[in-house]
């Protein structure tokens, strides 16, 4: 079966917001940004295969990423053209943010 990557023209904001709201998907996101295709299996070590499952076809679905097979193993790109076309800037502002990517850091202890 082959996973569909829906047109720039399909493209929702809201979709393409929620998708990148999650801290695990904004670091995918933020180790594809420097451009070039990936083995989903070195992207972000130490989460589940059935996690990492369900975080790739969110973003696959909403338009931010694209998947290729390849024999056992699935790459993953950035569709950072096609997302820079739809929405203009809306990468560079989400990525020039230093907590884009990371994970919130717990909150101080109340006395």
């Amino acid at each position: 079966m082959t996973a569909l990557h829906p047109s720039p023209e399909q493209f929702q904001l809201e979709e393409v917001l929620a998708a990148l709201g999650h801290p695990i998907r904004a670091s995918i996101v933020r180790r594809l940004s420097s451009g070039g295709e990936m083995f989903c299996g070195v992207i972000v070590p130490g989460v589940p295969k059935s996690t990492l499952t369900h975080h790739w076809r969110v973003l696959r679905e909403s338009g931010v990423i694209c998947q290729r097979p390849s024999g056992r193993k699935l790459y993953i790109t950035l569709r950072r053209d096609d997302l820079d076309a739809r929405f203009p800037g809306l990468l560079d502002l989400l990525l020039s943010e230093e907590s884009f990517g990371t994970a919130a850091a717990p909150a101080a202890p109340s006395d």
